[in-house]
């Protein structure tokens, strides 16, 4: 069988059987599940969800509590819910709406917005083409691109998760003992920290029991931030297990990125992820990742992270050379740590 450009052609052709190029390898088969019953087990560990209505509360103890969540959450889980996080509703409809309209187009005229990944054109519409180290593809599209350059709500909304990132960087911070300004300073500061938006479009698929619609990862930003069309289908690796994140509505789910669990020297946690796809319903995710710049800062260890008990457990690298090294497994890019 012949694999489809865009996966969102291969789901609606009809067919009953999803390629062999989709079909995991067979120790990640046995932890395949049905992401609905999941969602519904009382069972199952939760990623906290954090009100962020006090985190500057004129009530010290209100608003310490408040932060002493965050930072517990980052340590432990190094993922979250966020409520009351002060982005409106109906911003965030807006953007869910960009984003869908993108979507419903035929696919024929999204091809007119393609990436060029061969020629470093990353940018645009695209789909996992090129096969990874195990030979398989990921069951999904996707739209990957600045959010200044897209579209009115998206612009507003990088704005305001921009403001966001910064008041999660100062209670992180704040938590390693740090000034508050530090580890956004460490990142690039309000002038370099780039924000990205891919959005993730994951079609049905007639055998989800056998793909999947992102394969496991940690993310190499600082910070991600993700809204989603109340779809389930994240899944965190937690306790051994992967664990299913239900659906909180009127939620940003927060991602600790490498970049953080690097310069806290692994006191808050990058934790490994995916994405589980359906048959019935197709789920759509907006993801936002905060990134330092890639070749100006060198990512190691804060020295106040550091001491005679607690070595450095990361080498020193640029932003670029540990993408490298996660993408695609370079051994020999540490940089001179002076």
């Amino acid at each position: 069988m012949v694999v489809s450009a865009r996966v969102e052609t291969l789901a609606t052709s009809g067919i009953h059987q999803i390629p062999k190029e989709y079909i995991r390898p067979q120790h990640e088969l046995k932890t395949i599940t049905n992401i609905f019953h999941d969602q519904n087990d009382p069972n199952a560990p939760q990623l906290p969800t954090i009100d962020l209505n006090h985190i500057h509360s004129q009530d010290l103890e209100t608003r310490q509590k408040c932060r002493d969540e965050l930072t517990k959450a980052a340590t432990v889980w190094g993922v979250m819910h966020l409520v009351n996080h002060g982005i409106s509703g109906d911003l965030i409809r807006r953007v869910k709406a960009a984003g869908e309209s993108f979507f419903d187009q035929p696919v024929e005229e999204k091809e007119k917005y393609c990436n060029d990944i061969a020629s470093g054109k990353i940018q645009g519409y695209g789909s996992k083409l090129a096969n990874n180290a195990c030979g398989q593809l990921e069951w999904e599209d996707y739209f990957f691109h600045l959010p200044f350059i897209f579209d009115p709500a998206t612009t507003e909304y990088a704005k305001q998760l921009r403001a966001l990132a910064t008041k999660i960087l100062s209670v992180l911070s704040l938590g390693l003992g740090l000034e508050e300004g530090r580890l956004e300073k460490e990142v690039g500061g309000m002038e370099e920290l780039l924000l990205q938006l891919k959005i993730n479009y994951y079609p049905k698929c007639p055998q989800p029991e056998l793909a999947l619609g992102v394969e496991a990862h940690t993310d190499v930003s600082a910070l991600t931030f993700i809204l989603h069309n109340m779809v389930p289908g994240l899944q965190l690796f937690y306790g051994g297990r992967w664990v299913t994140a239900k659906c909180v509505p009127d939620s940003i789910i927060l991602h600790i990125g490498d970049t953080i669990e690097i310069l806290s020297n692994g006191k808050y946690k990058s934790i490994l992820h995916r994405g589980l796809v359906n048959k019935e319903k197709v789920r759509i995710s907006w993801a936002v990742f905060c990134e330092p710049p890639k070749d100006k800062i060198i990512l190691k260890p804060l020295p106040e992270t550091v001491s005679e008990e607690e070595e450095p457990l990361f080498p020193p690298r640029t932003f670029h050379q540990h993408m490298e090294h996660k993408l695609f497994r370079k051994n020999n890019d540490a940089v001179d740590p002076k």
